[in-house]
């Protein structure tokens, strides 16, 4: 008889040309105070073009926990998610991303926090405020960090994967993820899936350190990818779906809230450029979501 796993918590990490952060979220899971024989790391590297798979692999031979690799031409992060979905042993999976670092008692948080209830689903954490780097960097980090602490407990986002943890009877019980999604939204798709089959999605005060980008183009890029992956949930979950608060005239003054509570928060005043920035990149996702509404993506 096959002897019963003892894995706890699967540790997914899913990449792809990540070799200039991917070592500090290595080194953060590698540095949690949550027994390493309960747990396991599963890699997947999704057609890298840089040295992420070689980095992954140097550090699979240091670390004192189970580490499973996978790596494949480029197939999108459902697909890529879903290998660590159907090859987890764990009862919950905890996310993390290749620019990501996690505090050393971030997994216990987690874990202890979703074994509170059975029927919890889905348990996120919370970004961390940043205090240093360039303008583009310290207004998106400020953002989540605003409409958190704005909305308190009756903030109504859906959480995404990074920092995330799963309970693996929720996620495959829904069937994991789309696959057919090929930009992002792959996140927050399984997350409304999972709280609509009756799951509890939730949110712990477990603090994560998270990476922003650095330039303007960055941000063009990221924000892109968001809307046209935007498209398809949108339209694959009608009843869900607001998309008043992506128009850019609206956004201003959405930024203009965020800028008064990260003002407060912080004291800093270059955050009342929020409302510009929020604007710009939501101008970005709506450019995204055309796109991806003129390539038929999502129809």
């Amino acid at each position: 008889m096959k002897p019963l796993s003892k894995i706890v918590v699967t540790i997914g990490v899913c990449v792809r040309n990540c070799e200039d952060t991917i070592r500090d979220a290595i080194e953060s899971v590698m540095a949690q105070d949550y027994p390493h024989e309960l747990m396991e790391v599963i890699f997947v590297d999704d057609g890298s073009e840089d040295g992420t798979l070689s980095i992954i692999k140097e550090y699979a031979n240091k670390m004192d926990m189970k580490v499973k690799i996978f790596h494949h031409k480029w197939r999108g992060l459902g697909f890529t998610r879903n290998v660590v979905v159907n090859n987890a042993e764990g009862e919950y999976i905890l996310w993390v991303d290749g620019d990501m670092k996690l505090p050393k008692n971030y997994v216990k948080r987690q874990v202890n926090f979703i074994r509170q209830n059975p029927r919890i689903g889905v348990v996120s954490g919370k970004p961390a405020i940043r205090c240093s780097g360039n303008l583009v960097t310290l207004l998106e980090n400020i953002v989540p960090v605003a409409y958190l602490a704005k909305y308190e407990k009756e903030a109504k986002n859906l959480p995404g994967t990074g920092g995330s943890i799963f309970s693996v009877n929720a996620i495959r019980q829904i069937g994991g993820f789309d696959e057919h999604i090929r930009g992002s939204a792959e996140d927050i798709d399984v997350v409304y899936r999972i709280k609509s089959a009756g799951w509890i999605v939730s949110r712990s005060d477990a603090f994560f350190y998270e990476g922003y980008e650095e330039t303007w183009k960055e941000l063009f890029k990221k924000y892109i990818w968001h809307g046209y992956g935007g498209h398809y949930f949108f339209h694959k979950n009608r009843s869900f779906a607001k998309f008043y608060g992506m128009v850019p005239p609206i956004s201003f003054f959405v930024g203009l809230l965020f800028a008064i509570t990260a003002y407060k928060i912080t004291g800093r005043k270059v955050y009342f450029l929020l409302p510009f920035h929020y604007t710009l990149k939501r101008t970005f996702w709506c450019l995204g979501f055309i796109k991806a509404h003129i390539d038929g993506y999502g129809h």
